[in-house]
């Protein structure tokens, strides 16, 4: 399955950056991954630049405080439940400080909040690449490494 996180803004901090670059260079071990950063801007620039980045078959996840919470273990079953149906790909959308456009929220398969805490949204950049790679460990069975 090839995954796609596409965040509307720049990672300004480095540190979080790096983070993020080394949860997936572990997920490509597992599934092909892009990550796409997209220029913020109207509600409508902001949803035309984020979908142009969504593939044919892509299921479209939206990241919102006020979506579906599950724990890293039915992340996992939702993953491998799509793979499972022969679903081609996912795209996961992180909205900039502003957060996600009303029209890409609509088109959604899936919104997701990762906390009932609202997070930075470069943060949230963070959170959701180790949630991936997490997810993959547990679908291989291997161990999380410490």
């Amino acid at each position: 399955m090839d995954l796609r996180i596409i965040a509307v803004g720049k990672m300004k901090d480095r540190n979080l950056r790096a983070a993020v670059e080394d949860y997936a260079r572990r997920i490509k071990r597992y599934a092909p991954l892009e990550l796409i950063e997209v220029k913020a801007g109207s509600e409508a620039e902001e949803s035309e630049r984020i979908l142009k980045h969504r593939k044919s078959g892509d299921l479209l996840v939206a990241l919102d405080e006020h979506g579906r919470r599950i724990d890293s273990a039915g992340f996992a079953r939702i993953l491998e439940r799509w793979m499972n149906e022969g679903r081609k790909g996912a795209a996961f959308v992180i909205g900039g400080a502003d957060g996600l456009p009303d029209p890409v929220r609509e088109k959604a398969a899936l919104l997701l909040s990762l906390s009932p805490m609202t997070l930075p949204h470069q943060l949230a950049r963070v959170v959701l690449a180790e949630q991936l790679y997490r997810a993959w460990t547990m679908l291989r069975g291997e161990p999380y490494p410490r």
